[in-house]
């Protein structure tokens, strides 16, 4: 039996980033016997003082020495960076770092944070940012899912021109029952406009559902829609492998590495823009679940444990 990797997970308290960073942690769990330990440095502000919070934490008995650091955001780095060389183990920083990627032995970021495709072995690109949801291979799917976002530094806001693209895809997108959540940017007074225009569809606001309600939800769903500015959870349903369009919201920026991304996945046929969607024919399926973090959690068991994981002491 393989030894057990121990996999220290660095966070900033973002809930994105920690999505991303125990994503890939969890994944790594699935192929190998791990053993995962979160370091929070959540409210420490400065290099110094985001140094000094992690070194008061290495003596800990209840810490074992770590075998691979993974850590996303930039309040993370220097952290990230201070740990991998008093420990002497490799280090995993999730998206594109503000530091020279050659710092750390691996970074993991979506392929649209780059406008050319990086010619490093210190990067590993990805479809998107990576996630905690899985394809449930039990789940028997029905009904449908509608997932809200707001505006955002890449997208506006246009609540009459959401709500009727909502009505009209409850109304002709067939299946059912319909359910919709939103999110910390949906503006306020949005989510009872859709309870008065479509009393039939089941509203779940998000500061009221449990963190894995999302995920079940998803591996369930039939069809799921989501407001294109909602770009992590247009991935998450796709790591889902449901079926998954695009809400319309007015672009503020004409061209972003968002919208690259978001234009790649429909080219492909990952996903459905709500303006080329005909009822009759419905969303159209994607390839395959796309399992990012796994594939991910597979090339760093390559890289630096030759697969196995780290060697025997």
């Amino acid at each position: 039996m393989a030894p057990i990797l121990s996999i220290w997970v660095l966070g900033d308290g973002k809930p994105g980033h920690k999505n991303q960073a125990l994503g890939l942690a969890e994944a790594l769990g699935r192929l190998r016997p791990c053993k995962i330990q979160q370091v929070s440095l959540v409210g420490i502000r400065g290099w110094f003082a985001r140094l000094r919070a992690v070194t008061a934490l290495r003596p800990s008995a209840s810490l074992p020495k770590p075998d691979l650091l993974i850590a996303a955001g930039h309040a993370t780095h220097p952290a990230l960076l201070w740990l991998a060389c008093i420990h002497r183990v490799p280090s995993v920083v999730l998206m594109r770092p503000s530091l020279p990627l050659r710092w750390f032995d691996l970074c993991i970021a979506p392929a649209h944070d780059f406008r050319r495709a990086p010619a490093s072995t210190h990067v590993l690109t990805t479809m998107g940012a990576l996630n905690r949801v899985q394809p449930s291979p039990t789940a028997t799917r029905r009904g449908g899912l509608l997932l809200v976002g707001g505006p955002s530094a890449t997208h506006a806001w246009d609540g009459d021109g959401l709500l009727e693209a909502l009505a009209r895809v409850c109304d002709e997108g067939g299946g059912g029952p319909w359910q919709l959540t939103d999110s910390r940017r949906t503006p306020l007074g949005f989510l009872e406009r859709v309870r008065q225009r479509l009393p039939a569809v089941a509203v779940f606001p998000h500061a009221e559902t449990p963190p894995d309600w999302l995920p079940a939800r998803l591996a369930e769903a039939a069809d799921v829609w989501v407001t294109e500015d909602s770009v992590s959870m247009v991935y998450e349903a796709l790591s889902s492998g449901t079926r998954v369009g695009l809400l319309p919201v007015p672009r503020s920026k004409p061209d972003t590495r968002v919208l690259r991304g978001l234009g790649q996945l429909v080219n492909a046929g990952w996903v459905t823009p709500y303006s080329a969607w005909c009822p009759s024919r419905g969303l159209a399926a994607p390839p395959q679940p796309l399992q990012e973090a796994t594939r991910c959690a597979e090339l760093v068991l390559t890289k630096f444990f030759g697969g196995e994981g780290p060697p025997l002491a």
